[in-house]
Protein backbone atom coordinates (compact mmCIF):
# COMPACT_ATOMS: atom_id res chain seq x y z
CA UNK A 1 0.00 0.00 0.00
CA UNK A 2 2.82 2.36 0.50
CA UNK A 3 4.55 1.54 -2.04
CA UNK A 4 1.48 2.27 -4.27
CA UNK A 5 0.93 5.80 -2.40
CA UNK A 6 4.27 7.15 -2.92
CA UNK A 7 4.39 5.73 -6.75
CA UNK A 8 0.91 7.83 -7.31
CA UNK A 9 2.81 11.17 -5.02
CA UNK A 10 6.11 10.99 -7.27
CA UNK A 11 3.73 10.84 -10.56
CA UNK A 12 1.48 13.80 -9.23
CA UNK A 13 5.04 15.85 -9.21
CA UNK A 14 6.45 14.62 -12.12
CA UNK A 15 3.12 15.79 -14.11
CA UNK A 16 3.31 19.20 -12.15
CA UNK A 17 7.19 19.49 -13.04
CA UNK A 18 5.82 18.97 -16.90
CA UNK A 19 3.11 21.59 -17.01
CA UNK A 20 3.75 24.51 -19.45
CA UNK A 21 4.61 27.62 -18.24
CA UNK A 22 2.90 30.59 -19.62
CA UNK A 23 5.12 33.11 -22.20
CA UNK A 24 6.88 35.67 -20.99
CA UNK A 25 5.68 39.36 -21.33
CA UNK A 26 7.53 42.52 -23.22
CA UNK A 27 8.47 43.45 -19.73
CA UNK A 28 9.75 40.24 -17.80
CA UNK A 29 11.72 39.84 -21.41
CA UNK A 30 13.01 43.13 -21.19
CA UNK A 31 14.00 42.55 -17.45
CA UNK A 32 15.72 39.30 -18.21
CA UNK A 33 17.67 41.21 -21.76
CA UNK A 34 18.73 44.24 -18.61
CA UNK A 35 20.11 41.60 -16.10
CA UNK A 36 21.56 39.64 -19.07
CA UNK A 37 23.55 42.84 -20.18
CA UNK A 38 24.32 43.96 -15.84
CA UNK A 39 26.04 40.31 -16.16
CA UNK A 40 27.78 40.80 -19.05
CA UNK A 41 29.09 44.08 -18.21
CA UNK A 42 29.98 42.81 -14.57
CA UNK A 43 32.29 39.92 -16.24
CA UNK A 44 33.91 42.33 -18.36
CA UNK A 45 34.75 44.68 -15.10
CA UNK A 46 36.43 41.61 -13.77
CA UNK A 47 38.20 40.60 -16.43
CA UNK A 48 39.89 44.13 -16.41
CA UNK A 49 40.78 44.05 -12.81
CA UNK A 50 42.29 40.56 -13.52
CA UNK A 51 43.93 42.03 -15.91
CA UNK A 52 45.40 45.27 -14.13
CA UNK A 53 46.11 42.73 -11.45
CA UNK A 54 48.17 40.47 -13.57
CA UNK A 55 50.34 43.48 -14.96
CA UNK A 56 51.37 44.31 -11.19
CA UNK A 57 52.34 41.30 -10.84
CA UNK A 58 54.88 40.69 -13.89
CA UNK A 59 55.73 44.16 -13.22
CA UNK A 60 57.09 43.68 -9.16
CA UNK A 61 58.52 40.14 -10.95
CA UNK A 62 60.40 41.93 -13.76
CA UNK A 63 61.40 44.25 -11.07
CA UNK A 64 62.61 41.72 -8.78
CA UNK A 65 64.35 40.04 -11.31
CA UNK A 66 65.97 42.96 -12.26
CA UNK A 67 67.35 43.36 -8.86
CA UNK A 68 68.45 39.92 -8.40
CA UNK A 69 70.72 40.35 -11.97
CA UNK A 70 68.19 38.33 -14.01
CA UNK A 71 67.84 39.16 -17.60
CA UNK A 72 63.64 38.51 -17.85
CA UNK A 73 62.30 39.24 -21.58
CA UNK A 74 58.81 40.50 -20.90
CA UNK A 75 55.78 38.82 -22.98
CA UNK A 76 53.75 40.85 -25.69
CA UNK A 77 50.23 40.91 -24.12
CA UNK A 78 47.31 42.85 -25.43
CA UNK A 79 46.32 45.90 -23.30
CA UNK A 80 43.41 45.97 -20.95
CA UNK A 81 40.50 47.67 -21.37
CA UNK A 82 38.27 49.31 -19.79
CA UNK A 83 34.84 48.88 -20.15
CA UNK A 84 33.56 51.95 -18.85
CA UNK A 85 30.09 52.50 -17.03
CA UNK A 86 27.43 50.19 -17.55
CA UNK A 87 24.50 51.54 -19.87
CA UNK A 88 21.82 49.76 -20.39
CA UNK A 89 20.64 48.18 -23.70
CA UNK A 90 18.16 49.90 -25.75
CA UNK A 91 15.80 46.96 -26.14
CA UNK A 92 15.90 46.68 -22.07
CA UNK A 93 14.25 50.27 -21.98
CA UNK A 94 10.49 50.00 -21.51
CA UNK A 95 8.71 51.86 -23.95
CA UNK A 96 7.51 55.19 -22.98
CA UNK A 97 4.36 54.81 -23.88
CA UNK A 98 3.17 51.49 -26.32
CA UNK A 99 -0.35 53.48 -27.85
CA UNK A 100 0.85 57.00 -27.52
CA UNK A 101 -2.52 58.08 -26.81
CA UNK A 102 -1.59 60.74 -24.69
CA UNK A 103 1.48 62.03 -26.25
CA UNK A 104 0.11 63.46 -29.57
CA UNK A 105 2.71 64.24 -32.46
CA UNK A 106 1.45 67.87 -33.08
CA UNK A 107 -1.21 70.05 -30.89
CA UNK A 108 -4.88 69.75 -32.61
CA UNK A 109 -5.93 72.30 -34.93
CA UNK A 110 -9.31 71.57 -35.58
CA UNK A 111 -11.79 68.43 -33.73
CA UNK A 112 -10.60 65.06 -34.49
CA UNK A 113 -14.07 64.29 -35.90
CA UNK A 114 -16.37 65.67 -38.85
CA UNK A 115 -19.90 65.08 -40.34
CA UNK A 116 -18.36 64.61 -43.76
CA UNK A 117 -18.83 61.16 -44.00
CA UNK A 118 -15.23 58.58 -43.98
CA UNK A 119 -15.40 57.82 -47.87
CA UNK A 120 -15.80 61.84 -49.15
CA UNK A 121 -12.89 63.16 -47.40
CA UNK A 122 -9.38 63.64 -49.06
CA UNK A 123 -6.87 61.36 -47.22
CA UNK A 124 -5.05 62.45 -44.70
CA UNK A 125 -1.93 63.92 -45.27
CA UNK A 126 1.52 62.08 -43.40
CA UNK A 127 3.98 64.33 -41.55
Amino acid sequence: MKRIMAVTVLSCAAAGALAKLPPLSDEAKAKTAEAAAKTAHGNKVADFQLCKAMDRVAAGYAGEAKKAGKDVKPTATPACTDPGAFVAPEAAKPPIEAAGAHSPPKTATEPPSTKTPAAAQAPAKKS
